[in-house]
């Protein structure tokens, strides 16, 4: 220990006599004090608050935390089926399921996209950004099949939910597709009898409303309707027919490697139409691989120049006005002129004489020229919009155009032997089948329908319009059977054991880059019906640039007789 050091703590120094000590130990109580009754304070404010809370704002808070968890949302309603004439389903809802997320709730996006991924069969890249985006909500898949789903639910993934909802069917996969059409994201029909149908198909959907709890759980419902399914529609066409023309057409057009085929199958006497087809077809049911150009019903889309098959109308006009009689007889040249423009018969012949039954029995192009010149421009006019072209046949189907008709002030010097054989004039195949149903059913212009009935009550269509008498109609009748003789054009039309009546047609295409018609790219068309004698089927086949053979008579008179033969043994229809 250094010198002078002592262990001896100093002496505390004592206040003066009479004096008040000034140190931290008499502030220190004080300031206890003081905290002490702001903590008692503090506390009797928020016990205040918390019986106000409980007793006065308690209804009001409650109310609050209920929105602030409740989930609102429609329950989609079954839309209603699509049926053959023989209730066969043709469109359906399926079960179905919709995989959602709520962002915020998934912890690892990546981790839970490369599980859900390939289950619910999306890819798992696509899944991790769309569980990044910000937001509270996001549709991952719809219309995932409900196996699929069961599967990922069993994965437990926090933030991803599941519910159910309904996904269109077709059971025949291509049959009728382009007929049927298709339904949207949100299941309406956005083409075809869908678009058509779709006021009576759509259900009314349904609603809840319910409190979850933070990791979406249902706690409470509050609201719960059921939805309405939709009401079934039963069509007029038959599948087994309707599958028999479909592979008939597509048969043709691989042998001739046509662009596209079309047919429709009618029932004259009343407007019913029994099948309807386009090929080639797709499969509705593979949505992610339709090509758009294959969707439209092209019987009652398109427009195409029917050549020789036209003819039926300069011919009725002309009986119906008696300007010539089946046995008036015609000089007929090798070619005639018009103005600048000279007209040859598709098969070259001499000179000769031919009576209007053989013009239309050998499809002669100047023969028809010479009977429309006597019944002259404005009544042939007046003709062709009597038997419907150029406006709509009022089908009971989306998107019908009016086909091409020149007005008469349009009629140019050369449109007298054009618009008389079936060229500068456009028609759909629905319109042509129904002016050959005119002719087989006794002169009535009957309106095409596809709908026979809608939640199992009929369906009131208009039974048409008499366009000719009785007696022109038999007489037209009675010609189009010698088109389909062995002297006619159409001798390939032929059904064994049935009288058919029907024409054939050939009819160069126009080509927009040329300005001129094309001397290698032709419409190929038969239209007819059986029995001719009492006709109950009227059938009609258009190829679109059949190559090799084109004439209508070789390319598709084979395929009307390998329809109509099914379709009357199909039907039970004696001859």
């Amino acid at each position: 220990m250094a010198a002078g050091s002592s262990r001896r703590p100093p002496r505390r120094r004592r206040p003066a006599a009479g004096g008040r000590s000034t140190g931290p130990s008499r502030a220190r109580p004080r300031r206890f004090r003081l905290l002490a009754g702001a903590a008692v304070v503090l506390l009797a404010l928020l016990a205040v608050r918390a019986i106000w809370l409980g007793t006065v704002r308690a209804g009001d808070l409650s109310a609050k935390g209920a929105q602030q968890n409740r989930f609102e949302a429609d329950l989609p309603a079954q839309r209603g089926s699509i049926q053959a004439t023989d209730g066969a389903d043709l469109a359906i809802d399926r079960l179905a399921v919709n995989v959602t997320a709520t962002p915020y709730l998934v912890t690892d996006p990546k981790a839970t996209a490369a599980e859900l991924g390939p289950v619910i069969e999306r890819d798992p890249n696509e899944l991790a950004n769309a569980l990044s985006e910000p937001g509270g909500y996001v549709v991952l898949a719809r219309n995932v099949p409900p196996d699929d789903a069961d599967r990922a639910k069993k994965l437990d993934l926090p933030g991803i939910d599941f519910s159910d909802t309904w996904q269109r069917f077709y059971p025949g996969g291509s049959q009728a597709a382009q007929l049927l059409g298709l339904t949207g994201d949100t299941h309406e029909g956005i083409s075809g009898m869908e678009r058509q149908l779709d006021k009576p198909l759509t259900g009314t959907p349904g609603h809840r409303l319910e409190v979850r709890d933070l990791l979406g759980n249902s706690i409470q419902v509050l609201q719960d309707r059921e939805p309405v399914a939709g009401e079934n529609v039963q069509l007029t066409i038959n599948p087994t027919i309707q599958d028999r023309v479909e592979r008939t057409l597509a048969a043709t057009r691989d042998k001739y490697e046509a662009k596209s085929a079309t047919g429709i199958v009618m029932d004259p006497r009343t407007g019913a139409i029994v099948a309807m087809a386009t090929v080639p077809r797709y499969n509705p049911n593979r949505r992610a691989a339709i090509n758009p150009e294959l969707e439209r019903n092209r019987p009652v889309t398109d427009t195409f120049e029917p050549g020789s098959t036209f003819k039926v109308v300069t011919m009725t006009a002309a009986l119906e006005d008696r300007k010539v009689q089946p046995s008036t007889r015609f000089y007929l040249p090798s070619q005639i002129t018009r103005y600048d423009r000279t007209l040859q018969d598709a098969h070259e012949r001499p000179a000769e004489t031919l009576t209007a039954s053989q013009i239309l029995a050998q499809s002669s192009n100047i023969g028809t020229v010479l009977i429309a010149e006597r019944v002259g421009a404005p009544r042939l006019q007046a003709w062709i919009e009597r038997f419907g072209f150029g406006s709509p046949t009022g089908i009971d189907y989306p998107g019908e155009v009016n086909g091409l008709v020149l007005p008469l002030d349009k009629w140019s010097g050369t449109s007298i032997i054009n618009i008389p054989i079936g060229q500068g004039v456009g028609v759909t195949l629905t319109q042509l089948t129904r002016a050959y149903a005119a002719v087989a059913n006794g002169g009535r212009l009957v309106d095409p329908y596809l709908v026979d009935r809608i939640d199992g009550t009929p369906v009131d269509h208009p039974m048409g319009r008499q366009i000719m008498t009785r007696r022109t109609a038999k007489r037209v009748n009675t010609m189009l059977r010698g088109v389909v003789s062995p002297d006619g054009t159409g001798s390939l039309a032929q059904v064994q054991g049935y009288q058919v009546a029907g024409k054939t047609g050939t009819a160069n295409k126009f080509d927009p880059e040329t300005g001129e018609y094309s001397s290698s790219r032709y419409t190929s068309s038969f239209v007819g019906y059986v029995p001719a004698n009492h006709p109950r089927l009227v059938i009609s086949v258009v190829l679109d640039e059949p190559g090799g053979a084109y004439y209508g008579g070789e390319v598709a008179a084979p395929a009307f007789e390998d329809i109509a033969a099914f379709s009357l043994q199909t039907l039970n229809i004696a001859p």
